[in-house]
């Protein structure tokens, strides 16, 4: 018998792995303790992050005390879990569920696989995928990097009437903008969603992830033409005459990455709503941080 197509030595913990290592709250709560503090608690809030900290034998209203600022704090405090009531293992386990799905995994599924109400689902899922955004600072890209930009939205054939009335323009129009800079060197990509993709707009985001002075690899969209004037070393392919790759000019690392994303889109999501849209993004199977921006348009 022919080997499965696609890769089929991927390593991880199975479900059955995952119940023997967390059977219960207890052994969830341990680990997401010992993840955050590694050296034992501090303060989590902001302007403390004292290790001076007793445990509350009680554990109310919380496990834990601050004898610097006289506050009470819990391995939730200040992450996506703040104020839940949704115990630890469920927490872990919406995060394992949506990490090992490659096209991701919708509200309705962790709603039915969890035992919560899919408005609780719709909110725990949110919250994970925004804390996949990285706001801190980061290194910039010393390249080659790949850059492209891909749109989001329904087909019009497959739109109500109503919805086909409301079109204004065919392609792009009507849809939202992503584009997303992937360095070579690393396989680290950064992603978001945009206004438009003019040229002030795709070059601002080569010019916010890339050292300048790097290879910039793209298509022949026209709006990429002044990175060679911003001091990039800029080479592109051009699709429009079917040229996909010449020699180390290809941008063929991106676009995968789009295409795994609009299998998500389509099989597993139907629909993102622009407002939610960078969460979504932040989900793709490689790692997508630090949004571009966020559209103005609704």
């Amino acid at each position: 018998m022919g080997k499965a197509p696609g890769r089929n030595d991927r390593k991880g913990m199975t479900l059955i792995e995952f119940f023997d290592r967390f059977p219960d709250d207890t052994a969830a709560e341990r680990y997401l303790a010992e993840a955050r503090w590694p050296d034992g608690p501090r303060c989590p809030h902001d302007g403390c992050g004292s290790a001076n900290v007793q445990m509350v034998k009680s554990r109310k209203p919380q496990p834990f005390r601050c004898r610097t600022c006289r506050k009470h704090f819990s391995v939730r405090t200040n992450t996506p879990m703040h104020a839940s009531n949704l115990g630890f293992r469920v927490w872990l386990l919406a995060m394992y569920l949506m990490v090992t799905n490659l096209k991701g995994t919708s509200s309705m599924k962790l709603h039915r696989d969890l035992g919560v109400t899919y408005r609780t689902a719709w909110h725990l899922s949110h919250r994970i995928r925004e804390a996949w955004t990285d706001q801190q600072t980061f290194s910039l890209f010393a390249g080659p990097v790949e850059v492209d930009e891909t749109y989001i939205g329904g087909k019009a054939k497959n739109m109500h009437a109503h919805k086909r009335a409301q079109l204004t323009g065919r392609g792009g129009v009507d849809k939202t903008a992503v584009v997303g800079v992937k360095d070579r060197a690393t396989n680290r990509v950064i992603a978001g969603p945009v206004a438009d993709t003019t040229a002030p707009t795709l070059t601002g985001a080569v010019e916010t992830t890339t050292e300048q002075g790097a290879t910039v690899f793209t298509d022949e969209h026209k709006a990429y033409t002044p990175l060679a004037s911003l001091g990039y070393a800029h080479a592109a392919v051009a699709h429009s005459a079917r040229e996909f790759v010449r020699g180390p000019v290809h941008t063929n690392g991106i676009e995968s990455l789009w295409s795994m994303f609009k299998r998500g889109y389509v099989g597993t999501y139907h629909q993102m709503s622009v407002k939610h849209l960078h969460r979504y993004v932040n989900e793709s199977p490689v790692a997508t941080t630090c949004v571009l921006s966020t559209p103005t348009r609704s």
